[in-house]
C-alpha cells in the first residue's frame, strides 16, 4: 500500500519515521510531509498515488477525491469528518476511520477552564494587574451550585458532567441519546431557559447547525454563559455577536471558528464584550496528540487486516 500522512499533526519527525520503517518492513511504501498545507493543489499533489492517507481537519473537497483516484482508505486524526466531503468518499468507495475519544480529557478539561475562568474573569483581571490596576469592583462567581446545561453527553460531554459534579455543579442535560441514566435529561428548552452555564459538546449535524441562535439567546438567562468548544456552526456567531453587545448572556467562551485560525483581522467577534476566544487549543495536548498518533495507525493497520475500526463510511 502507498500511505501518506499529509501533516505531521504535532509529532516529533524521530516519531513519524519510526512508523515509516515499520510499514515498509512490510512492504508498504509511507511518505510524509512535515508542513501543513490547506491549498487544495498542494494536496491533490501529495496524494494523487496514495492508497491510504492520514489527516485531521483539513478539508478534502470532492474535486480532491475525484482527483486522487488510488485511494481506498482515510484514516482521520480528529473526531469530526464535517470537513471531507462524505458522499464523494462514498461514490468512489473509500472508507473513512476516525480517532474518536483521542481528545476526551482535554476537550472536558479546557471546557471546565473555560468556565472557570469566565466565572472568575482571570483574562480581564491579568490586563488589569499589568497595567498597573486592583481589583476594584471585580467580582466573579462560584461554580458551586450552578446549574450547568451540557447539551450532548458523549464521551466528552459526560467527562465535562462528572468533573463539574466533583465542583459543585447541578447537571441538567440534552441528548437525543442518553447515555447515562444518572444525569438529569431535560428537553431542550427547559435547558436553554434554567441554566447559568451551557456547555456544547454535540458533532455538526442539518440537525445540530445554529442550534444556538436568536431565540435561543433570547430565552438564556441573562446572566448566563455560554461554552462552544464543539463546532463553530453549531452556533449563529452573528447572534451570539448580538446577545453579548445586548447584554442577552453575561459572556461566552469559544475555541472553534468557521474556519481555523489565524482569523481576519477585521473578524466581527473581536469586538464582541465578555467574549474568551482560544485559537483551537481543546484537543492539543502532548497525551491527545500521542494517542491520536497511536489511534490513526492502528486504524490502517486495522484496516489492513479488514477489521476496520472506528468507523465512518
Amino acid at each position: 500500500m502507498n500511505i501518506v500522512l499529509l501533516e505531521p499533526l504535532g509529532m516529533k519527525e524521530c516519531q513519524i519515521k519510526k512508523v515509516k520503517e515499520e510499514f515498509e518492513s512490510q512492504d508498504h511504501k509511507f511518505t510524509y510531509y512535515t508542513n501543513r498545507t490547506e491549498d487544495q493543489d498542494s494536496l491533490i499533489e501529495r496524494s494523487k498515488d496514495a492508497e491510504v492517507i492520514i489527516v485531521s481537519n483539513i478539508k478534502l473537497s470532492s474535486e480532491f477525491i475525484n482527483k486522487c483516484p488510488k485511494l481506498k482508505f482515510i484514516s482521520v486524526a480528529f473526531t469530526g469528518v464535517d470537513h471531507i466531503d462524505i458522499d464523494a468518499c462514498n461514490k468512489n468507495g473509500i472508507k473513512i476511520s476516525n480517532a474518536s475519544g483521542y481528545a476526551t480529557e482535554a476537550v472536558a478539561e479546557l471546557s471546565i477552564g473555560m468556565m472557570i475562568s469566565g466565572a472568575r474573569t482571570m483574562i480581564g483581571a491579568d490586563s488589569i494587574t499589568r497595567f498597573g490596576g486592583d481589583r476594584g469592583n471585580n467580582l466573579g462567581w462560584e461554580l458551586k451550585n450552578k446549574t450547568l446545561g451540557i447539551i450532548g453527553t458523549g464521551e466528552i460531554g459526560l467527562r465535562v458532567a462528572e468533573i463539574a459534579k466533583v465542583l459543585g455543579c447541578n447537571i441538567i442535560a440534552y441528548s437525543r441519546t442518553k447515555k447515562n441514566n444518572s444525569l438529569n435529561y431535560v428537553d431542550f428548552d427547559y435547558l436553554i431557559k434554567n441554566s447559568d452555564i451551557i456547555s456544547l459538546h454535540v458533532p455538526l449535524t442539518d440537525e445540530t447547525k445554529n442550534m444556538i441562535g436568536e431565540q435561543e439567546f433570547k430565552s438564556m438567562k441573562n446572566s448566563c454563559y455560554l461554552i462552544n468548544t464543539a463546532r463553530a456552526a453549531v452556533v449563529d456567531y452573528k447572534a451570539l455577536e448580538y446577545a453579548l453587545d445586548e447584554s442577552e448572556i453575561a459572556g461566552a467562551a469559544i475555541d472553534i471558528y468557521e474556519k481555523e485560525p489565524p482569523l481576519d483581522k477585521d473578524y466581527n467577534l473581536f469586538k464582541a464584550p465578555n467574549l474568551t476566544m482560544l485559537p483551537h487549543i481543546g484537543y492539543a495536548t502532548y497525551e491527545a496528540f500521542e494517542q491520536r498518533w497511536e489511534i490513526v495507525i492502528k486504524n490502517i493497520l486495522c484496516w489492513l487486516e479488514n477489521k476496520q475500526q472506528n468507523i465512518i463510511l
